[in-house]
């Protein structure tokens, strides 16, 4: 039973403090639509598709009017397209992503994500083909999410993928350059990446997971600035991290309940809530602010990594012990574009290119949402991903990069998206060149904790 102050606390949280249920993401797997025919091999896609969601964006609409959870973002994610396509006589996978496209639109699903390929070992022809695409596929769609898994603790870290990723990440913002780049704010270059992940861009329906199923992503920065803000300045990191474990304990079953919910009407199992601190915009709704709340002038300061690792873990031990079935990421994003105080932190001096790296050994994922120079060189961008990858890899934790390299920005300027994906500085890179250790391709060997088994 709910006690009535919990129940004013729940209300004042979701009126007040920006709580909200930011994605109940639809997982659908494709295995059983290849096809050697292309167009056969689409159409099967788009079919099941629509058959599948056609009412979740109802049932997200139903539930937040009968409960009065604000439910913002309805998504799918299916199956990796490079695992579907590869039966098929398609050359060019351009035509996947439009089909996604239109069976999203069908749904009125704001994003799609699985055009995607796993190349942590290898690049198979379907996976070389659709990383080839994704420059095409996200100039030529406003809903697809695209990922490409380039390491893993067990498999190490493809050098090769890594190189071809720097490119394809400057062919998608050339592509896009007359909006800043926005086709690389749907490609996210992963180490380690989850199978159950609802948040975009890096959703996908991993195989081992069911036909159907449906997986939740909270929300909640404003609630724990909230909560953080109202202690004494003088207690102790111990009560931090305790006050912030009541608060995580809280949100995430207000996403359990949700969830469940919505498998239940959509007749479909639960998977799990992803209970990651996810930052926006909006004023007060910051995971750098929480940061800047415990004590620091400004996030990305001295003790910034140490502020970032008590959050963390705090909001991973309240979660799971509100939910059995936690997953996907869970943790706190730092992205920089989404999240109004990393944006003040970036145009302070205060936050970066180095220090957000070191914070990423910290979060839930990595460089995220980090728009940098329209002429940093592609081996730049591939040793940037290199050095995130090699964090997950060592760390056994997913991290991965979603980098924007702005067309005709320089450090200073502002890149502007719209929407959750906000805007920001542009950020200084290095201009030491790695091209030299790019070039050598091949495998970086996988950690001796790879033989852990």
């Amino acid at each position: 039973m709910l006690a009535f102050h919990e129940i004013l606390e729940s209300i004042q949280m979701i009126q007040e403090e920006n709580l909200d249920i930011r994605t109940i993401t639809l997982g659908v797997s494709l295995m059983d639509c290849a096809d050697a025919d292309a167009l056969s091999a689409c159409r099967k896609a788009y079919d099941k598709i629509t058959r599948c969601a056609a009412r979740l964006v109802e049932v997200g609409e139903s539930i937040q009017r009968e409960y009065g959870i604000p439910i913002v973002n309805k998504r799918i994610a299916v199956t990796p397209v490079a695992l579907v396509a590869g039966a098929s006589d398609a050359t060019d996978y351009t035509c996947f992503a439009r089909t996604l496209e239109d069976a999203a639109s069908a749904v009125g699903v704001n994003f799609i994500g699985g055009f995607a390929a796993l190349v942590h070992k290898g690049v198979t022809r379907s996976d070389r083909l659709l990383i080839e695409s994704l420059p095409a596929a996200l100039s030529e769609t406003e809903r697809v999410c695209a990922a490409v898994n380039v390491a893993t603790t067990k498999a190490g870290i493809n050098m090769d993928a890594v190189a071809l990723m720097g490119r394809v990440v400057k062919e998608t913002a050339a592509r896009t350059a007359d909006r800043d780049g926005i086709g690389c704010t749907r490609l996210v270059v992963f180490a380690n990446a989850p199978e159950d992940n609802p948040f975009m861009a890096g959703a996908f329906h991993g195989v081992g997971e069911p036909e159907c199923v449906v997986n939740v992503g909270v929300s909640g920065p404003g609630v724990v600035k909230r909560a953080v803000e109202k202690m004494p300045r003088n207690a102790d990191m111990g009560l931090l991290s305790e006050k912030i474990k009541k608060m995580a304990f809280k949100i995430t079953r207000m996403g359990e309940f949700v969830g469940r919910e919505a498998a239940r009407r959509l007749g479909v199992p639960f998977g799990i809530v992803d209970l990651s601190l996810a930052p926006t915009p909006a004023v007060g709704d910051s995971v750098a602010e929480i940061i800047e709340a415990m004590g620091l002038e400004r996030c990305g300061g001295p003790g910034t990594t140490a502020a970032l690792a008590l959050l963390n873990d705090a909001v991973k031990k309240g979660g799971a012990m509100a939910s059995a079935y936690v997953g996907g990421l869970s943790g706190a994003f730092i992205p920089v574009s989404e999240d109004a105080g990393m944006v003040r932190a970036v145009a302070a001096g205060a936050l970066s290119l180095e220090k957000l790296e070191a914070m990423t050994s910290i979060c839930s994922v990595g460089l995220d949402m980090i728009a940098v120079p329209g002429d940093t060189p592609a081996e730049t961008i591939a040793a940037i991903i290199a050095d995130e990858a090699s964090i997950g890899v060592v760390n056994h934790k997913t991290t991965a990069v979603r980098i924007i390299p702005a067309p005709g920005k320089k450090p200073g300027d502002r890149v502007e998206f719209g929407g959750l994906l906000g805007g920001a500085p542009v950020m200084a890179v290095s201009r030491f060149s790695p091209a030299g250790f790019i070039a050598r391709g091949g495998r970086i060997p996988a950690p001796v904790q790879s033989l852990g088994n």
